[in-house]
């Protein structure tokens, strides 16, 4: 159990490594490497988003039917082509086609990578998993970013050609690694593999569930409030409103990056036994005091040293965010799916993520640029929003959903069948036998 995750984990990082040699450079790719102009890039990057909106309805049900496992390795091989493609895409039809495709095989993987996670832990072992999936993802993302940042070269397209082959061969040993994974044959996991090739349930009954759909709104709410901001709507109050210089955003990124890196574990061991509804609703508290901190930056009238500094720790602040939101809202969505729709309900928390990363930018950019003050104002008011729906939630969670340490720990005793007629309670009671307890992943059944 514990070798399955460490490869999962593994290869989740290697992907996070690729797309971070290439994502931050994709629209300098297209509008001058390639010459292909600013209004190409832009479309190239909102077909990249697009795409994920189009599979995403169609990826949860297939996962559930043909496990995660093989839907992880094609939509490995599917990015893998798109980002070779778009390393040679010279006219605008190959650019926007490359990106969709690669657009298409990066979003599948997501539900894909968290239904394997949820089918190799326990509610008990959970949090943990998908913390260190954050951490190295992030990780992976960052040092990607700071590596191909010095191999890149405007000048020399090949230069941008050897970074997306990179990427593509970090897909292909992503799909490698999934292939060698042996998942767990455990009671818990039995009922999850659905064995008749359908999975019971579909959207409606999704629908119907009503603490997911709050989680739902909620997540869409979390993700257009802080990532949907970002590259789009923060950068451009911060170079509009802050004169922030457009180098102290990598500053600032690296900065975000940095915090999740190091606070992830010592945050994991305060919110472990902690009512995740609890921790959402900090996070709300805590970005909204990052977006009041932003607004000192950009409407304060102190130096522009004490504004950048005040932006840049406003993703500092972001990424405390994060940390707390990684051991909580994804396990929360596997611990909310019936077993035989592990996928589907990972599908529909995804594509609520990426509307949320559609949306975000096309509000906050224009917002962000020119109205400086009710940019602030909405997005504080968003972030306490989070508070409120985190509380709300909590009101719809069993006490184990919104606190996993309160499970029952499986028995350390096994009671050894005796002959009939033959011995006193006493006897008997000496007969009992203690054995050491399973590891958790597999002792624990469902949820």
């Amino acid at each position: 159990m514990g070798a399955a995750l460490r490869r999962i984990q593994l290869g989740s990082a290697l992907s996070a490594f690729g797309l971070g040699f290439t994502v931050p450079y994709l629209y300098v790719y297209v509008a001058q490497v390639r010459d292909l102009g600013a209004g190409t890039a832009g479309v190239v990057l909102a077909v990249f988003a697009m795409a994920a909106l189009a599979v995403l309805p169609f990826t949860g049900r297939a996962i559930d039917r043909r496990g995660p496992l093989p839907v992880l390795v094609v939509a490995a091989g599917l990015a893998a082509v798109g980002a070779a493609a778009l390393g040679y895409a010279s006219s605008v039809p190959a650019a926007v086609l490359s990106a969709a495709v690669l657009g298409a095989g990066t979003a599948v993987m997501q539900p894909a990578l968290a239904t394997m996670l949820v089918w190799c832990s326990s509610t008990a072992t959970r949090t943990r998993a998908f913390a260190t999936q954050f951490f190295l993802q992030n990780l992976g993302l960052g040092l990607g970013g700071l590596v191909g940042g010095q191999l890149v070269d405007v000048d020399r397209p090949a230069s941008f050609t050897m970074l997306f082959l990179i990427e593509a061969v970090m897909f292909v040993v992503l799909g490698v690694v999934a292939v060698t994974v042996r998942m767990p044959r455990t009671a818990s996991i039995g009922a999850a593999r659905p064995t008749d090739g359908s999975a019971k349930g579909g959207m409606r009954a999704l629908l119907s569930h009503r603490a997911m759909v709050q989680l739902c709104v909620l997540g869409f709410v979390l993700f257009f409030a802080c990532y949907g901001q970002f590259e789009s709507g923060l950068a451009a109050y911060g170079t509009e409103a802050a004169g922030i210089q457009p180098s102290t955003l990598g500053l600032a990124l690296a900065a975000n990056t940095a915090v999740i890196v190091i606070a992830q574990f010592v945050v994991l061991r305060l919110v472990e036994r902690r009512r995740r509804s609890r921790v959402i609703a900090a996070v709300g508290l805590i970005w909204a005091f990052a977006w009041i901190v932003a607004g000192y930056a950009g409407l304060g009238h102190g130096s522009q040293t004490m504004a950048t500094a005040a932006f840049i720790s406003t993703y500092a602040l972001f990424g405390l965010g994060e940390a707390m939101l990684s051991p909580t809202v994804a396990p929360l969505v596997a611990d909310l799916a019936p077993e035989s729709m592990v996928g589907q309900y990972n599908s529909a928390f995804a594509l609520c993520k990426q509307l949320a990363l559609a949306v975000g930018p096309a509000v906050g950019g224009p917002m962000g640029a020119s109205l400086h003050g009710p940019y602030i104002v909405t997005f504080v008011l968003f972030s306490l929003g989070i508070t409120v729906l985190a509380l709300r939630l909590g009101r719809r969670l069993t006490p184990v959903q919104d606190q996993p340490s309160l499970a029952p720990a499986p028995s350390r005793v096994v009671a050894v069948s005796l002959p009939e007629g033959g011995e006193s309670g006493a006897d008997a009671a000496d007969r009992a036998v203690s054995v050491t307890a399973p590891t958790a992943a597999a002792a624990t059944a469902g949820r």
